[in-house]
């Protein structure tokens, strides 16, 4: 698809800049044809469509997640119509009425904003349009079928573990999204089981957009007004890598424990090279066909689960042997 390799080449190209400073250093619903009797004729499969939109396409988790759905759905002989808001809710919101319009069968949805996608999920439930939450949750759950998300709370709390094992006090920068509620959720978990220990200081906390160029420029920021800080707390893999980016690029000559929250390829490279400390790993492929699973078992009359929780799992060095270093899980 051409946004995926959009992104790929900006993604290494970012990587390749790096580089060349020395940073990186990295060597149903539709039934098939069927013959109801000899003498019948065969029933030719009409294909469904369905619809999904996420907070943004420029992050390879969501591709990930995308993929897995448009797997299902395709299996089934029908269609999937995926858009990309660009972090834009009022653009989400115009891009559900489109596919409500375009009579989709259902909708698989990631809110850019969780409160601000109100608008579009009452519209559907008036075209009956039934919506399938995934990723992150919206503020107003009944709305929709069924939430499909990672256990983003228990993400927090298991770096802020490995955190406390190997460091006895720290100083700790925190980056993530602050209107999407996957990202608060972790950091909420995180700041839970820090609490109380007041030898583990938030030095400094960026509520920004959760993309790699802009994670780079607020870090740079950071350092830049000489703020003390020796962990990094970044609200998905691109916020991890954006802060390792700027921190060598300004140089910083000092052990700084880097986390993302993802799973994702480039993160557990960067593992592997011993520049990100941990990535705790979500499963998109799991969300995304569990997802186009129940939509199907809903369209086929069955009830489903309202809220369906995927473990997370902390990866670090200790078990990266154990994760497919080019994929997802």
């Amino acid at each position: 698809m051409d946004r995926k390799r959009r992104y790929l080449s900006r993604t290494r190209l970012i990587i390749i800049v790096l580089m060349t400073v020395g940073v990186l250093q990295v060597s149903g619903c539709g039934n098939g044809q069927q013959t109801l009797n000899a003498e019948s004729e065969s029933e030719e499969h009409v294909p469904i469509k369905f619809g999904a939109t996420y907070m943004t396409m420029n992050n390879p988790y969501f591709e990930a997640l995308d993929d897995s759905i448009e797997e299902v759905v395709e299996a089934n002989g029908d269609v999937l119509i995926s858009r990309d808001p660009a972090q834009d809710q009022e653009k989400q919101n115009e891009q559900i009425q489109e596919m409500i319009e375009d009579g989709v069968a259902a909708i698989f949805l990631s809110p850019a904003d969780w409160k601000g996608v109100k608008p579009a999920l009452i519209k559907c439930k008036e075209a009956g349009v039934p919506v399938f939450n995934v990723d992150t949750y919206v503020y107003d759950t009944e709305y929709v079928v069924s939430s499909i998300l990672s256990d983003n709370y228990n993400a927090g709390v298991q770096i802020a573990k490995d955190v406390m094992k190997k460091r006895p006090r720290a100083k700790i920068a925190i980056i993530n999204h602050e209107t999407i509620n996957s990202t608060a959720l972790r950091v909420q978990g995180f700041l839970d089981t820090i609490k109380g220990h007041d030898e583990y200081e938030v030095v400094v906390h960026e509520k920004i957009t959760a993309e790699l160029e802009v994670s780079m420029e607020i870090t740079k920021q950071i350092i830049d007004e000489n703020i003390d800080f020796d962990v990094v707390l970044g609200g998905n893999d691109p916020t991890a890598l954006g802060a390792l980016a700027a921190l060598q690029l300004r140089r910083v000559d000092k052990d700084i424990l880097i986390y993302g929250i993802d799973g994702s390829p480039d993160g557990k490279t960067m593992i592997k090279q011993g520049f990100l400390e941990g990535t705790s790993a979500q499963f998109p492929i799991e969300i995304g066909n569990t997802a186009a699973e129940k939509a199907y078992e809903y369209l086929a009359g069955k009830q489903v689960e309202s809220n369906i929780i995927i473990p997370v799992k902390l990866i670090t060095q200790d078990n990266l042997e154990d994760y497919d270093m080019a994929g997802w899980q």
